[in-house]
């Protein structure tokens, strides 16, 4: 299987509305990546799609099934989360688990029990009693526990404060993640997965606006803090956005070699943050 997600001419309408507008991309196995959009640029609707969620047009194969006919087989090889802090306030621990063995074939009951062992959480414990940590400890216990080969993160940490969204994040890497895995993220919090991500796609309008691996963002993209005398010169070369930073200005080049950038201030690679708010600049006028 050379795509775990391959889509060609992608789309999606809600009546006049175009929440996916003919996207094609692959993600390839052993991938971690980064869907970043503004609200309502169709990232959630694209992961939808690609789950069997809703139906569509164009061509979409997610591990090597058609979720329009096929979804019974896929879903047994995807976990879906769209939020680690929500789950039913009367559900026990044991519960949690019952349930999830009864639907997914790939949950190992006993790897569960081995995550929670190590927590203060116990069988008979309700959610209504746990605090917020508890919650996203009992989560990760339950996704961590199950074999799937497709990851799909919707806004996983929406709500959580700083501490959990690290354990999160720190958890998913030593305890689930390995080569054999792809993992598929959209988040608002995008300087928390930067150091994790393989590869970003940023859409806008429902389109995709960039589609890079890491290593080519690092290529690609540089920033610069340009020295006065030189701004007439950084601005020839036509950076792609442009703020000031304690009065100086800060310039981010797209292809412009590095060793020329050079000549015009301290040059350093942008984070995605900074490339996503450059990129996403009137998508929320």
């Amino acid at each position: 299987m050379n795509s775990v997600i391959a889509a060609k001419g992608l789309s999606k309408h809600y009546g006049k509305h175009v929440a996916v507008d003919d996207i094609s991309f692959d993600i390839a196995p052993g991938r971690i990546v980064g869907l970043i959009g503004p609200n309502g640029s169709g990232k959630t609707t694209t992961l939808k799609a690609a789950l069997g969620l809703i139906p569509f047009d164009g061509e979409l194969s997610v591990m090597g099934f058609d979720p329009r006919t096929q979804r019974d087989a896929l879903m047994q090889e995807v976990c879906f989360i769209a939020d680690v802090a929500i789950l039913p306030k009367w559900l026990s621990v044991a519960q949690a688990i019952d349930f999830v063995a009864g639907v997914h074939p790939r949950f190992n009951r006993a790897k569960a029990e081995r995550y929670l062992a190590a927590t203060k959480l116990t069988p008979a414990m309700k959610v209504k009693a746990m605090s917020k940590g508890m919650i996203v400890q009992l989560h990760l216990a339950l996704v961590m526990a199950i074999d799937a080969k497709l990851l799909v993160l919707d806004e996983p940490t929406l709500g959580l404060d700083i501490m959990y969204r690290k354990q999160f994040y720190q958890n998913l890497m030593e305890d689930y993640f390995d080569e054999h895995k792809t993992i598929v993220i959209t988040t608002h919090q995008v300087e928390e997965v930067e150091h994790i991500l393989t590869d970003l796609m940023f859409i806008r309008d429902g389109k995709i606006v960039l589609s890079a691996s890491m290593d080519e963002v690092g290529e690609r993209y540089t920033e610069v803090m340009v020295a006065a005398e030189k701004l007439n010169a950084a601005n020839a070369l036509q950076p792609i956005d442009s703020r000031t930073v304690f009065g100086k200005s800060v310039m981010l080049f797209d292809g412009v070699p590095r060793s020329q950038l050079a000549a015009l201030g301290e040059t350093r690679n942008p984070s995605v943050a900074d490339l996503f708010v450059a990129t996403m600049k009137g998508s929320y006028a």
